[in-house]
């Protein structure tokens, strides 16, 4: 999401037309209010050494045209650009923030807390786990090296799983145990596990008709689209492309609906086809926000329910207690990039997977679910894509290039733009997180490989 801001601006600054200027800047502001908001209210962090470290290598070089401000007595973030556009997000607790587009969203009644007990056992105690291995300290010390010029890699947080176990982890100055980590796109993995809730509870069926009402008319060449579909990115739907956006497109639809429309499942849910259904493979963030609103369906149909469901059936059940999932107006989950939570709870959720998707004796997702959503998209071979993770199951390009580098072949993982990964090895049940600001080739891909493949060398010798 983030790599598309600057290209959709210049491009469309380029192009001269009025409409995709708008759209651009509007995109621009969205994505600086809102993840500033996100940064300072709900990650707890310093506002200026996040803007200069995680969103200003976004806006070079047009960084200049860009303005911003922090109210913490409102607790909200304005942001400006150029004088083309303004955008405003606001903080609202459990929520997370929001871009206000129109009216501001009414407000939403949140269910009384009482949490589900925890099903999985503490994974950790109160303190930072240091090394016990000079292996593993060393594996430290390379993933947190830093570049002596741009572009920086910027990394926050590490935790390394062992047999259900944290054996290491670090922070950067300024984050700890608790501090929430943007997921970015390692939210559609957790769409994929409510999504995965779902179907064994027998509410949805990957197969068949998704459940979108817009397209509920037989003769709609979208009602073919399936939940696989939607999981795999091969709905065939034109909504843009959240993985190669460039100047050509002037602006990128998805990155539009999540920073400049208020109701991002009706903008979705509007995009024509522009192939059939299950021919082609497409990463566009509009698949994952369809999904996230048939979860909001099913959950009850607002954000309270939403939040309700996640925690009964997910967070509460893996102990997740700092993770905060954001909403659009509408109270559809941003699921296909705005979850946070502490590097731990990150931990927590790839265990899950890590297990099959058993926790405590209690089977969260469906059997069989785990190698379903491991399994490669025809299509994705070039990237390596399942259903919601990225995997090194298959021999296309991305997974050869993956294991070459040290993450063995029957991984997969989460993983988000600028460095966010969760990386589940089943082999050597071992869950690897890395989270941070980089923004170097391949989002810091060789410096996780090495990382992975440290750990599982440290392993060897213990």
């Amino acid at each position: 999401m983030p790599r598309s801001v600057v290209p959709l601006v210049l491009g469309a600054l380029s192009l001269g037309a009025c409409d995709s200027i708008g759209r651009a800047s509007a995109v621009a502001t969205g994505y600086v209010s809102h993840q500033l908001c996100s940064a300072t209210f709900v990650s707890q962090l310093e506002p200026e050494p996040f803007y200069r470290q995680s969103i200003a290598p976004v806006l070079s070089p047009v960084g200049f045209l860009a303005s911003h401000h922090v109210d913490r007595q409102k607790a909200e973030v304005t942001a400006g650009f150029a004088g083309l556009s303004e955008a405003r997000a606001v903080y609202r607790g459990p929520l997370g923030c929001l871009v206000v587009v129109g009216q501001p969203p009414a407000p939403v009644a949140l269910r009384p807390d009482s949490p589900t007990p925890s099903l999985l056992p503490d994974i950790a105690g109160p303190v930072v786990i240091e090394p016990d291995q000079p292996a593993l300290k060393e594996a430290l010390d390379r993933a947190f090296a830093e570049t002596a010029s741009p572009p920086h890699r910027n990394t926050k947080a590490v935790v390394i799983v062992r047999d259900s176990r944290v054996v290491a982890e670090r922070y950067a100055p300024g984050y700890g145990i608790d501090t929430e980590l943007i997921g970015w796109s390692a939210t559609k993995s957790v769409t994929n596990a409510l999504i995965g809730i779902l179907v064994r509870q027998g509410k949805v069926s990957l197969d068949g008709v998704a459940p979108i009402a817009a397209w509920s008319d037989p003769r709609d060449p979208r009602h073919a689209i399936s939940i696989d579909n939607l999981l795999r990115m091969t709905s065939g739907l034109d909504i843009g492309d959240s993985l190669t956006a460039n100047a050509s497109t002037a602006f990128d639809p998805s990155a539009y609906m999540v920073y400049g429309v208020r109701d991002m499942a009706a903008f979705a849910e509007k995009a024509s086809l522009k192939a059939p259904p299950g021919t082609t493979w497409t990463y566009a963030n509009g698949n994952t926000i369809l999904l996230s609103s048939i979860i909001r369906d099913n959950a009850g149909g607002d954000a309270a329910s939403v939040l309700a469901f996640a925690h009964r059936e997910l967070f509460d059940k893996l102990g997740m207690h700092h993770v905060t999932l954001e909403f659009d107006a509408m109270g559809t989950p941003i699921g296909s990039s705005h979850m946070l939570a502490s590097a731990r709870d990150w931990a927590r959720f790839g265990l899950l997977y890590l297990q099959d998707g058993v926790v405590g004796g209690e089977r969260l997702l469906p059997e069989g679910w785990v190698d379903y959503s491991a399994a490669p998209t025809p299509g994705s071979e070039r990237f390596g894509y399942g259903a919601g993770f990225w995997t090194n199951r298959g021999g296309g390009e991305g997974q050869r290039y993956r294991i070459a580098h040290g993450i063995p072949a029957d991984a997969f993982m989460a993983r988000g733009v600028n460095g966010q990964y969760v990386v589940v090895v089943p082999s050597q049940r071992l869950v690897v997180v890395r989270f941070g600001s980089a923004f170097n080739e391949r989002d810091d891909m060789d410096t996780v490989a090495r990382l992975v493949a440290d750990v599982i060398k440290s392993s060897a010798k213990s």
